[in-house]
């Protein structure tokens, strides 16, 4: 159920360069799973919108939640002032995630990209728990590699960043070659032309493909349809050939959305 909620926040740290981990208490923890998101609200008050920003753990036991966003504009900046201990008001929980069920059996390569690494460390650590293998493969621009050592510490980690600082350079796809990882599903997240590259390597290997696409969004429950993907069969909301992120994504398999 999706609903607004006053969640404390227990710990804000600044994990690289304007990248910023955020751990909430919030009964929102409970229902999450890899892929989600929910919508964060900024305080001032001439800021309505709430800011979508992907789940990167939940812990149901103790009614943890943590994000890792970028500050990038005025509205996550005045997020990364907020201080432990103050509250602050949260959407959730939203969105469609990955499907956990359908890769059982398989080896499921998570490809996160830049922001889209986050999401990426839940869904790896919820495979792990229902006993389904997998690997990372983590795209960054340089050496601020944020999450690495938490991905270490819970799978097989490989690391490709554009500079050449570590790991292979170029791009996730390049580290899956250089690096000689395979598997037979993929779960990813990152900037669009890394999404192509994906959704074109998945079916060039046969693979299974759930993607998380990124849109700006304005309410985060599908009403206004600000935030639409061209698909490759008519959605039975818009009757068109379009889906709204918020809601019917933002994971889709690969094969079903004409980006």
């Amino acid at each position: 159920m999706k609903q607004k909620e006053k969640a404390q926040i227990i710990e804000q740290v600044e994990l690289a360069p304007g990248i910023w981990s955020l751990r909430l208490k919030t009964e929102m923890a409970k229902e999450a799973v890899p892929g989600q998101f929910i919508g964060i609200y900024p305080k001032d008050g001439s800021r309505l919108l709430m800011r979508p920003i992907s789940i990167c753990d939940a812990d149901d036991k103790d009614g943890l939640l943590r994000v890792v966003y970028r500050a990038g504009g005025a509205g996550t900046k005045e997020i990364s002032s907020y201080k432990a201990g103050s509250e602050i008001d949260i959407l959730g929980v939203l969105g469609n995630g990955y499907d956990i069920d359908a890769v059982k059996g398989k080896k499921v390569l998570l490809l996160g990209g830049g922001i889209g690494i986050p999401p990426m460390l839940y869904g790896c650590k919820v495979l792990k728990e229902k006993g389904t293998d997998c690997a990372a493969v983590l795209g960054y621009a340089d050496s601020n590699m944020f999450l690495k050592d938490d991905f270490e510490a819970v799978c097989d980690t490989h690391i490709a960043t554009m500079d050449g600082s570590f790991g292979t350079k170029g791009t996730v796809i390049d580290a899956l070659n250089e690096q000689g990882v395979s598997g037979n599903a993929i779960f990813a997240c990152g900037p669009m032309p890394m999404l192509r590259a994906i959704k074109s390597y998945a079916a060039e290997k046969g693979m299974e493909a759930y993607i998380s696409l990124e849109e700006r969004m304005a309410c985060g429950v599908g009403a206004c349809l600000g935030c639409v993907t061209k698909t490759v069969n008519v959605d039975h909301h818009t009757h068109v050939k379009n889906s709204r992120i918020c809601v019917e994504g933002p994971v889709f398999k690969a094969e079903d959305v004409d980006i």
